[in-house]
């Protein structure tokens, strides 16, 4: 068989199925996340010396859980815990190989490990983070730049919230109700990431993070069956659909990229829209506004220009004014900035932009392309040009930095 079929089969199964596979063998590895991710990984390497000579399984995902679940059985024979472990994993390796020669697929543990990560015993800085990296398979330095903090940081404190994990001995299951409030925003932060992870890439196909948004949108829907009464999650669900019905129109047949005001919204999916408009009113029955909600009810409006052709921008506003009330994030007064200068001019942009103070706008890159732009609107055309070397300078998409580019010539 061809080295090159083995590696695409190799990588296809790293791409779509490893947070499901480390999320699976975490479940039954006693919530040792490093020991999953450890054997996981020996797995890997077996399959690059074996399947060129074997040939690729016909469940490439099931054997590697039991080839994985072997080194955890040889891991934890060595280990000190052997006594106490070592039933229940041979169990569990019984079990691997039942389904490897079975036609079910395995089962999906995401969203019980999401809710591992988010114990309480786990610091809060690191819960959201941990999940990105246990259950949706981002790197800590992709993390990193979502939380808006260094790599190496990032890194230990992943670490620390692993070995918390492990110390701690927590229980890997869905917590009941009553635990539910302590938990659900640090689980609705991982997934609100991961989908904005793989929305802002899912159009290029080299990235290893291409299918994230739909994975998201998946782990969403799962999040409001499991809590009904609760309005959030039916916001962050709306939300991503309404971001994700426009997928099709960010790009133009070259390739660039396309700014939300210049989309063409014949391009955006109708179905998609109404339904995350039936989740934000469904949500706004409980009438306790959150921040998902907000967020969403903001992109409703302007989805509304696929029917009137035109935006709200006062409604926007005031969207905007209660969502920085409730969530100190830089992106919603950033938000706020620009809608204010489509009612009140750039000038009145920038001021609201001038109170985002901190550390963290010298490394953020939509703050430094909202100041480009409302400086270029104002015609302090020195200031633009500054501003939009340095937000290109931290832009990684190429399209996104072509079309920076072209706004600074």
């Amino acid at each position: 068989m061809a080295a090159t079929e083995i590696d695409h089969a190799i990588v296809a199964a790293a791409r779509d199925s490893y947070s499901q596979l480390v999320a699976f063998l975490t479940a039954r590895a006693g919530g040792d996340f490093s020991a999953a991710e450890d054997a996981l990984g020996e797995a890997f390497l077996a399959a690059m010396k074996q399947w060129p000579a074997e040939g690729i399984p016909a469940k490439p995902e099931a054997w590697l859980i039991t080839t994985a679940r072997r080194r955890l059985v040889d891991s934890q024979r060595r280990g000190e815990t052997r006594s106490r472990l070592e039933g229940q994993l041979l169990v569990a390796l019984e079990d691997a190989q039942e389904l490897a020669d079975s036609e079910a697929d395995f089962p999906d543990e995401r969203l019980r490990l999401l809710f591992v990560c988010t114990h309480p015993a786990i610091d809060p800085s690191a819960r959201a983070p941990l999940s990105l990296q246990s259950v949706l398979g981002l790197d800590a330095a992709r993390i990193a730049s979502a939380f808006l903090v260094s790599p190496a940081a990032m890194s230990q404190r992943l670490v620390r919230a692993k070995s918390k994990i492990r110390a701690a001995g927590i229980p890997f299951h869905v917590p009941g109700p009553e635990e539910w409030p302590e938990r659900l925003e640090f689980v609705m932060d991982a997934i609100y990431v991961a989908f904005n992870s793989g929305w802002e890439t899912m159009l290029d196909p080299d990235s290893p993070d291409g299918g994230l948004a739909e994975e998201a949108i998946w782990l969403g829907r799962l999040l409001v069956r499991l809590t009904p009464e609760e309005p959030e999650p039916l916001g962050l669900l709306a939300l991503m659909l309404h971001c994700h019905a426009r997928r099709q129109a960010r790009r133009g047949k070259d390739g660039g990229f396309i700014p939300l005001l210049r989309q063409e919204t014949r391009l955006w999916l109708k179905p998609m829209m109404n339904e995350a408009d039936d989740l934000i009113r469904q949500a706004a029955t409980r009438r306790t506004p959150g921040r998902f909600q907000l967020e969403a009810a903001i992109q409703s409006v302007h989805a509304a220009r696929a029917v009137t052709g035109l935006i709200d921008w006062p409604m926007i506003v005031r969207f905007y004014e209660t969502l920085m009330t409730l969530t100190p994030a830089i992106g919603a007064r950033i938000g706020h900035a620009l809608s204010r200068s489509e009612i009140h001019g750039a000038e009145e942009g920038l001021r609201c932009l001038d109170s985002v103070k901190g550390s963290l706008i010298s490394e953020h890159q939509p703050y430094w392309v909202a100041r480009a732009h409302l400086l270029k609107s104002a015609g302090r055309l020195e200031g633009s040009s500054e501003a939009y070397r340095k937000a290109i300078g931290l832009t990684e998409d190429p399209a996104v930095r072509a079309f920076l580019i072209s706004e600074n010539s």
